[in-house]
């Protein structure tokens, strides 16, 4: 009789408090508050390889990833654009248009994850907010799973599934926000010649 009535009890105790999870507003405007950020970031690719870096971001429209030595990949978003220079390559950049990236739901003047069919998905896991995102207009283009740490809220990483399927996934440390970004860093032109140099 006592086990039963201590089993009782225990199942009469309240219950602790789940997380709740964070308003996709309050998300956006963390986004949108984010103007100059760095941070060291580890990559793991598609192919199962892994890389590591530097990120700066400038919002609106601006990122530059810099990828540890061997390597020395760098790729720049600015000027509407995504320009790739290849550490194995003479060649100009490969070139892409940042509004068929996922990136740029997160490089965008202003982010608003509550806008109709934006987010597709949206969990709770370790602790951390995941939010599934994509181009209402151009689903086709692939999404981005932004991590958001709470409590401070943070982003602490996101994955790119792309137009085929493949998935890249960054995870950022040493975030840091910033006011000292140079607008060269984000040139094309400077970058080109400066490889021509090298």
């Amino acid at each position: 009789m006592r086990r039963f009535l201590l089993a009782l009890a225990l199942a009469l105790l309240p219950l602790p408090a789940l997380a709740e999870p964070v308003p996709l507003a309050t998300l956006s405007s963390y986004l949108n508050s984010l103007t100059e950020v760095e941070a060291t970031f580890v990559q793991e690719n598609s192919d199962g390889t892994t890389s590591s870096g530097r990120i700066f971001i400038k919002r609106p429209g601006r990122m530059r990833l810099e990828y540890d030595k061997p390597e020395t990949t760098v790729v720049i978003a600015s000027g509407g654009t995504v320009s790739i220079f290849d550490s194995k390559s003479n060649e100009p950049p490969e070139q892409y248009p940042l509004a068929r990236t996922p990136l740029n739901l997160i490089l965008g003047a202003n982010i608003d994850l509550t806008t109709a069919r934006m987010v597709t998905g949206r969990t709770e896991i370790e602790g951390q907010t995941h939010v599934v995102a994509q181009d209402p207009k151009h689903p086709d283009y692939g999404t981005i799973e932004l991590v958001f740490a709470p409590e401070p809220v943070a982003l602490t990483g996101w994955i790119i599934t792309d137009d085929m399927g493949n998935r890249t996934i960054v995870r950022l440390d040493g975030f840091s926000t910033t006011q000292s970004l140079k607008p060269s860093i984000f040139s094309v032109e400077i970058e080109a010649a400066k490889r021509q140099k090298g």
